[in-house]
């Protein structure tokens, strides 16, 4: 039997509470543009936003001015969204503290995930928000999930815990190598 194949993520769709709140924090807080509204064609009542993520995807919210901003955390019970991450670039990652106390806004810290560095906040409604940025650059030719597979190999063969620079570096080493072609034996 054939796999239902994807091809990457084509759009989230998030409930929101009103319009200019979901313009705000998608647009005035995580510069995301907004590229254009409709209304929600399974329920002409909403309305539908789009914001392009910075990646030509989409987050998409729905919305409708009866809904009222409630800040508790959404539910994390079995089946339910945990967190949406976001890359951001490295320089970008470095202002992230500073950005998000200018505004007010409660925050983690900064996370060490060992491949990637990560601050979590809360958008208006309590959805968890992370914003991560990888701390390598896959080799040419070669994607982010490319490396993080070679340096779970190398992890789980040396028997440590979690992926760290020295698997990374180990991984894109071997992956360069793959695509590079030399007539010496190095």
């Amino acid at each position: 039997m054939h796999k239902l194949q994807s091809q990457g993520v084509h759009h989230i769709t998030i409930m929101g509470a009103d319009r200019q709140t979901s313009i705000d924090f998608w647009e005035g807080v995580l510069g995301m543009p907004f590229i254009f509204e409709q209304p929600n064609l399974d329920d002409p009542k909403q309305g539908h936003l789009y914001f392009d993520p910075g990646d030509g995807r989409l987050i998409t919210i729905f919305t409708s001015e009866d809904r009222k901003v409630d800040a508790s955390r959404t539910s994390t019970d079995v089946g339910c969204v945990h967190h949406i991450a976001f890359a951001v670039s490295q320089s970008m990652y470095s202002q992230l503290v500073e950005r998000l106390d200018a505004r007010g806004i409660s925050h983690s810290g900064e996370k060490d995930r060992g491949f990637m560095n990560s601050i979590y906040f809360k958008d208006p409604l309590g959805l968890l928000i992370e914003l991560a940025s990888y701390r390598f650059e896959p080799p040419q030719g070669w994607t982010h999930s490319d490396v993080l597979f070679e340096a779970h190999l190398i992890r789980v063969e040396a028997g440590d815990d979690a992926i760290a620079d020295e698997h990374l570096a180990v991984a894109i080493e071997q992956l360069a190598k793959r695509n590079t072609r030399t007539l010496s034996d190095r």
